[in-house]
């Protein structure tokens, strides 16, 4: 059994994390730290202790893992003091503020012989699992292009912020995840170009962003903006004998925002008709197209895998060098801002 607490009882904790941890037998949820109880706005969950005394949880000797699902300015502190207390540690993304913290957490958790690690659920998103897929069954033939598309029509967003800050951007709060994904599946890539904008003028919020990563012949293109009033597809595969397109996203946040919750059979799962397209061409010239069904996404696949370090002592999944290269590539990113 692997018994956790949470520092934080916000919408991340109780949409993002809780409801995952409920399904799974071997993972117990001990204690929830409360910062600001006066604004709660989630029920408390039966057997489940809340304080709002944060030493109450470091010190609890039965829990062995704490979530940190806080804001992003409060990571770093949070997370040193979790480590301090000789625990392991999950932090909800993104992971610090910069990479040097980010080194210096991931130095300290070494020193400690402690797990740290960024909550990268996205890694499990139906479509990008899909994709895999469809690249690893060799249709498309060699890989040539990757085009992923996180789009929002959301005008309001950034005409109300007059003012920027880097950790809390756009490129950070959703590159974050198609970063991630990126490098956890394609590697290091050769070399980057970025096209970072704020789309309403300087000294307002980033808005908008268009990364390309190299491999090779390769690429791979991730792509956000708050001013898509049409989305593009979120995936699209390109390769020398044909394409797919994934025109929908993975559905959990879709299905956890409804409190439609994962102990529902079809939680995040594609219909019909969210299923992608594979356009094939064969040896003799004729073209095929089919509907691919979609692979099931589990954001709770990361609980799974923080079981396996912890109590059976596997490798993580989620590396400290595929995090550091993320955050080196966010901070890069943000000095071509346009």
């Amino acid at each position: 059994m692997l018994t956790i607490g949470y520092i934080g009882n916000g919408k991340s904790t109780n949409r993002y994390h809780f409801p995952f941890v409920q399904q799974r037998e071997h993972i117990k949820v001990k204690t929830i730290y409360r910062r600001s109880p006066e604004r709660d706005q989630w029920d408390k969950v039966e057997d489940v202790h809340y304080t709002t005394d944060l030493d109450e949880l470091l010190q609890d000797k039965e829990i062995q893992l704490i979530v940190i699902c806080t804001r992003y300015d409060s990571h770093y502190d949070y997370a040193k003091q979790v480590l301090a207390h000789d625990k392991h540690c999950l932090v909800e993304k993104p992971f610090m503020e910069t990479s040097a913290q980010a080194k210096e957490i991931f130095a300290l958790a070494k020193e400690k012989g402690l797990i740290i690690q960024a909550y990268q659920n996205r890694r499990f998103d139906s479509d990008f699992l899909t994709v895999q897929k469809v690249i690893e069954e060799g249709k498309v033939g060699e890989l040539l292009e990757v085009e992923m598309h996180y789009d929002y029509y959301r005008p309001h967003v950034p005409e109300s912020v007059n003012s920027f800050n880097a950790a809390a951007s756009f490129l950070y709060e959703h590159g974050c995840h198609t970063l991630d994904q990126v490098v956890s599946y394609f590697g290091k890539p050769d070399h980057v170009h970025y096209d970072v904008r704020q789309l309403l003028g300087p000294g307002r919020m980033n808005d908008y962003f268009d990364l390309d990563l190299y491999y090779g012949k390769l690429k791979v293109s991730v792509k956000s903006s708050y001013f898509r009033l049409k989305s593009r597809p979120s995936f699209v595969v390109y390769g020398t004998k044909g394409c797919f397109v994934k025109q929908t996203k993975d559905r959990q946040e879709e299905h956890l925002k409804l409190f439609h919750m994962p102990d529902h059979d079809d939680f995040g799962v594609d219909t019909l008709a969210h299923y992608g397209v594979l356009t094939s061409i064969d040896q003799e010239g004729t073209i095929h197209e089919e509907t691919v069904k979609s692979v099931d996404g589990d954001y709770g696949r990361v609980y799974d895998d923080l079981y396996e370090a912890v109590i059976n002592g596997k490798e993580k999944t989620i590396t400290d060098q595929e995090t550091l290269l993320q955050m080196e590539m966010l901070e890069t990113g943000v000095k071509h801002l346009k």
